[in-house]
């Protein structure tokens, strides 16, 4: 197993990597999240779940720093967003639900181009982009434009490009939108070997049930407030279900529309 050397120099300890506290957020008389209050540590998956308009977008925002909160803080590691923006994001990795990609320049410019926004010398550039793109299987791809890429590459090239600079928290907005059902089993599985290989911290945001099955722990957003935070097994306790699916329907009253959360 390798190991890199940002995720050696992370701290031990229970001490969160990322810490929203009390955030509020509101568009017009629209409460978009109304004291929302969720922690990562150091190598934790959780599943952010919630129906279509639940809040999970405006969350992510809030933590890339597009927005402030009205009231409440979020702090990376250590790192408040509002009063130190910059050393705050320079912890995050961020694969965003719509692509940013640009579609004409091949794979291999698309990740040049983010090592230069990120200030990264020209070796240690190029060694992280076969790195990564070793890792996600598409170094025969490098020279190819994103534009010729299926859906299930494309993803793999943004999740690539988000673990570039080494990042202690990888933000997963909705990553698998779209995805034929391989493509999305391949993109979790990826996730899922970060956190062991390099200790990142996953928020991953969803409204399909079952890529929560595999969580740490399981934050139920709806209407802009946490309904539950606790692990898959405390979920079904905690509602008296048998399936994280009959959990979620239950809390959220989404039983006249139970393929917004079920594949």
């Amino acid at each position: 197993m390798v190991v890199s050397d940002a995720a050696r120099a992370r701290p031990a300890g229970d001490a969160p990597q990322l810490k929203v506290e009390g955030v509020v957020k509101s568009y017009g008389r629209t409460k978009a999240l109304d004291g929302v209050s969720i922690e990562l540590r150091i190598g934790e998956f959780v599943a952010l779940l919630g129906p279509n308009g639940a809040g999970k977008s405006t969350l992510f925002q809030l933590l890339t720093g597009l927005f402030v909160p009205d009231e409440g803080s979020i702090s990376i590691m250590g790192h408040d967003v509002r009063h130190s923006p910059v050393p705050a994001l320079a912890h995050l990795g961020i694969v965003f639900q719509q692509s940013t990609l640009d579609p004409e320049l091949t794979v291999a410019a698309n990740l040049w181009f983010h090592t230069r926004l990120q200030g990264m010398d020209r070796k240690r550039s190029a060694a992280r982009i076969a790195e990564e793109l070793a890792r996600v299987d598409l170094t025969a791809h490098a020279n190819d434009r994103v534009r010729t890429l299926s859906g299930g590459n494309r993803r793999r090239v943004e999740l690539a490009r988000a673990l570039l600079h080494d990042p202690a928290i990888l933000l997963m907005d909705e990553p698998t939108v779209g995805l034929d059902p391989a493509s999305r089993r391949d993109i979790l599985n990826n996730v899922m070997r970060l956190r062991q290989e390099r200790r990142v911290g996953v928020l991953w945001s969803t409204h399909l049930v079952d890529e929560a099955q595999l969580a740490d722990r399981v934050v139920v957003l709806h209407h802009g407030k946490v309904l539950r935070n606790t692990t898959p097994a405390g979920l079904l306790k905690e509602t008296g279900t048998k399936s994280l699916s009959d959990a979620f329907l239950q809390m959220t009253e989404e039983k006249n529309a139970p393929e917004r959360a079920i594949v």
